[in-house]
């Protein structure tokens, strides 16, 4: 599915920084059938992810990205909110970014657009899916995140107040919260057609398996690493059956029901 724009304090965008950016082109193309492409990677042609070289300001991972029409006034949001700004505004590739870390040290992206808004296709497998924030400290997580960037949490997945996920205003799921095994930081998530398949073709590609496939109700999910131990997590989510029923009356006419 194409994809135009984001809606401010939304997940736009997600990185890979590499110490060896050519050999992880080649793992990740073969993982998700992406196609390099300098520094993004396509699917279809159209902008899936990012690539970059690991450098002092940037260390080796996945950086998720958020949306913000205006750099300045969100970095301010944030030092107040108890953050803090790891690297200053910076122009380059359709934008202006800058990168951000929460009160326990988990990094962010913020992205304010120029010609280029983000991630150019979703929804299918291949393309990024909500991130995951994995923390110790929920409490203060939703804290930080409510006052930083308006992000209301929806608890779904127990009463322990450590599992949820951030909605927008529109109450559709755009990240989760999870407990973490020490510390504090976020995971890029990917959506794949088999959960069971893409981590025996991981394994093949040489990366490892940390977790799953889970059975999450509403899919499954993995957690993976690269050859070069970087953490990130794949979603499958489930079919879900659509029933079409037709009934016509007289006063009505012709009426098309569907249901799950």
């Amino acid at each position: 599915m194409r994809i135009r724009g984001f809606a401010p304090a939304t997940p736009c965008w997600v990185e890979l920084a590499s110490a060896d950016p050519a050999r992880a082109a080649d793992f990740y193309a073969g993982l998700f059938g992406w196609e390099p492409a300098g520094d993004r990677f396509k699917l279809g042609g159209r902008a899936a992810a990012g690539l970059t070289r690991a450098r002092p300001d940037r260390p080796v991972g996945w950086l998720t990205y958020l949306t913000e029409h205006n750099l300045e006034a969100s970095i301010t949001r944030v030092r107040e909110a108890g953050g803090r700004l790891v690297t200053p505004p910076a122009d380059g590739h359709g934008g202006r970014s800058a990168l951000i870390a929460d009160p326990a040290g988990a990094l962010l992206g913020l992205w304010e657009s120029g010609d280029f808004t983000g991630a150019q296709v979703g929804g299918e497998p291949g393309t990024m899916t909500f991130p995951e924030l994995l923390t110790d400290d929920a409490v203060a997580a939703a804290g930080f995140y409510g006052r930083a960037f308006g992000w209301p949490l929806r608890d779904e997945y127990g009463s322990d107040g450590t599992r949820g996920e951030w909605i927008t205003t529109a109450h559709d799921a755009m990240a989760g919260l999870a407990p973490s095994r020490g510390g504090s930081w976020w995971r890029a998530a990917f959506q794949v057609a088999d959960c069971a398949e893409t981590i025996e073709l991981c394994r093949t590609l040489g990366g490892g398996v940390i977790a799953g496939p889970t059975d999450m109700g509403f899919g499954s999910y993995a957690e993976l690493l690269d050859p070069w131990g970087v953490p990130f997590s794949v979603a499958a989510p489930a079919a879900l059956p659509v029933e079409l029923s037709m009934s016509f009356t007289p006063t009505a006419g012709m009426e098309l029901t569907f249901g799950a």
